[in-house]
């Protein structure tokens, strides 16, 4: 009656669920392609706003210009913030991760807005929003004119940002803003699969980016390098985590077998990001003595460095609370998300997959 499946094909690796140009990952060969492009070839060179462009005209089939993208975010930031007082009262008392999820589920259709549109430039509003409440201040209002990054960072943190830092955060937006199926693009394909709305879609997808086996892993690096603390530490902590079989965050992954090429792009980043407050020398030297003791530990199939140990060395030379990293990681991701439940109704179908059933069998 059953048929044995094999844990890989009950997690439905490798198993296709769409057809998509959005992006694709071999991990095999730590490779990342974006839109066409390998994300190395991207950040730095191509804004987030032209990326996010790029996104949507593979989705819909259109041709929107980088300018009327770029001019649509703004004007989106400009009515998120004037729908706070209605979004904020439900995030009373919540963390911001779990605030976020809140507010961005109160978002509704904006009149002259694609839909897309209205809920890439509501996320950092909404962020900024609740990081400011944290701190006892009032939210910030949006620059419509400047950049996503700029005004994510202005919004953040209550001042202008240098061009240093913009160029980092742009970098950090292009870098992660699609990722092939991942566990919150499958499920925002799954719910817009239904013909629900592009607000419930990507509102479930940031329910699963979440969970700690998939977005939350940047501030538990942060925690690691403040626990090991010195150089002269380096050693027997690593030492005595693995020794007790604790997970080193920052390292492996589900899908690349090999150095996840997103973490050398953000790598990069930091590097450019000059008097960041970031201690790359001593992240570096963590990196390297955990990467040699992982390949000492396995060395047929060790762990090799994942995007999320220098996501959160780059955030948090940032300035960005940590309490505000996955939402942060949601307002890059949000382009991917968006761009893929377009796809999804555009050219898909329902998405039903099956079952395995391995319970009680009637007997008559």
């Amino acid at each position: 009656m059953n048929m044995i499946l094999t844990k890989s094909q009950i997690g439905l690796d490798g198993v296709p669920a769409a057809e998509t140009v959005l992006s694709h990952v071999d991990g095999e060969r730590g490779e990342l392609i974006i839109a066409g492009e390998h994300v190395a070839n991207l950040a730095g060179k191509s804004s987030f706003e032209a990326v996010t462009t790029r996104l949507w005209n593979g989705a819909t089939g259109k041709s929107l210009s980088e300018a009327n993208v770029r001019a649509s975010l703004g004007a989106a930031r400009e009515r998120a913030f004037a729908r706070l007082p209605d979004l904020l009262p439900a995030t009373h008392g919540m963390s911001i991760v779990d605030g976020f999820r809140a507010a961005i589920a109160g978002l509704r259709a904006e009149s002259g807005l694609e839909h897309e549109a209205t809920i890439v430039g509501a996320f950092p509003v909404i962020a900024g929003a609740l990081v400011q409440n944290a701190k006892g201040h009032a939210p910030i209002a949006p620059d419509p004119n400047a950049s996503h990054a700029a005004d994510t960072l202005r919004m953040l943190r209550g001042r202008k940002a240098e061009p240093r830092e913009v160029a980092a955060l742009d970098a950090y937006f292009v870098t992660v803003c699609d990722h092939g199926m991942n566990a919150s693009t499958f499920t925002t394909r799954v719910i817009a699969s239904t013909q629900a709305d592009l607000f419930a879609a990507i509102t479930g997808g940031y329910c699963a980016l979440t969970g700690p086996l998939h977005g939350g892993a940047p501030e538990p690096v942060l925690e690691m390098l403040d626990a090991i603390g010195t150089r002269e530490r380096i050693k027997p902590w690593v030492d005595g985590a693995l020794a007790h079989g604790e997970r080193l965050m920052g390292f492996g992954h589900r899908v690349y077998r090999v150095r996840d090429p997103r973490a050398d792009v953000l790598k990069v980043a930091i590097e450019r990001l000059e008097a960041s407050g970031a201690d790359l020398p001593f992240a570096g030297e963590v990196e390297a003595y955990i990467r040699a003791a992982l390949r000492k530990k396995n060395p047929e199939r060790p762990l090799e460095t994942n995007v999320e140990f220098f996501t959160a060395i780059l955030l948090d030379g940032l300035e960005i609370p940590r309490q505000a990293f996955t939402p942060i990681f949601a307002v890059a991701r949000a382009a991917g998300w968006t761009a893929h439940a377009l796809e999804q109704r555009r050219t898909g179908r329902l998405i039903r997959p099956s079952s395995s059933y391995v319970g009680a069998v009637p007997k008559d």
